[in-house]
């Protein structure tokens, strides 16, 4: 991981996208289906894994296990945190269960990489998974240096997103301020206690998106207040805040 104080160089003040964020030192980046497109499919072997472990648990038709899973998933946060409260079940082998997946899916980016790296101030990623498989994700993308910590469920004491004192967590581990802050992701009620507490918000909702989300849900608020910019190419949108020439592709802003 790196340390504070290898920041990269400020990024570009003479566009209207940097100056949106030229207040922000830290840069706070949810895992999946944020740093890697959703097409990548690597979230949808999750998914199958936490079914699967539904479906385990309970004894049941896989149908009624999909039902359930999403049920709690919308409900709680996650999937995990249901079965923590309907079931009391033992997390640390859920835990492992659901991300023993293949991360060879997952291709590098150097150009997501270098964006980030240039990125001035200090950069976390924050997840509901576990760190495990996020310093997989990180590592095969190449991106791992990029990031001073990683915040992950266990951290978090298995309290999710979009848990307030989740985040109250998160900002006091890490003696952070909030109006100094820029958070991504691709759920927007993510980002509903972020915009509540001063940080910059972006919704993250790659190409293809719609064809690997199962739940309509997931895609709303698109338009939604809390909302500060909505992009599909989280690389494109860095270096357009960087002041890079990347054309006007991938960024709508609120």
């Amino acid at each position: 991981m790196r340390t504070e104080g290898d920041a990269g160089p400020q990024a570009g003040s003479d566009t209207p996208l940097a100056k949106a964020f030229d207040h922000v030192d830290t840069w706070v980046f949810d895992l999946d289906n944020t740093l890697y497109p959703a097409h990548s499919n690597l979230f949808g072997q999750v998914d199958e894994r936490i079914r699967d472990y539904v479906q385990r648990l309970l004894d049941i038709e896989a149908d009624e296990a999909q039902v359930i899973q999403k049920d709690y998933y919308r409900r709680y946060g996650t999937t995990l945190r249901g079965l923590m409260i309907e079931h009391e079940i033992a997390t640390d082998e859920f835990l492992e269960y659901v991300h023993d997946i293949d991360h060879s899916h997952l291709d590098p980016d150097p150009r997501l990489g270098e964006a980030i790296a240039a990125l001035p101030g200090r950069r976390f990623i924050m997840t509901n998974g576990a760190r495990s498989h996020a310093e997989k994700v990180a590592g095969r993308l190449g991106i791992t240096d990029h990031f001073e910590d990683i915040f992950d469920i266990v951290a978090a004491d298995l309290l999710p997103k979009p848990e307030q004192a989740t985040y109250a967590r998160f900002l006091e581990k890490h003696g952070l301020t909030p109006a100094h802050a820029a958070m991504f992701e691709d759920l927007s009620r993510n980002l509903e206690v972020p915009a509540r507490l001063g940080m910059r918000t972006v919704l993250v909702v790659p190409e293809g998106t719609r064809e690997v989300f199962r739940e309509s849900w997931e895609l709303e608020g698109r338009t939604a207040p809390h909302i500060d910019f909505v992009t599909d190419h989280l690389a494109d949108f860095l270096e357009r805040l960087l002041g890079r020439d990347t054309g006007s592709a991938g960024l709508n802003q609120r």
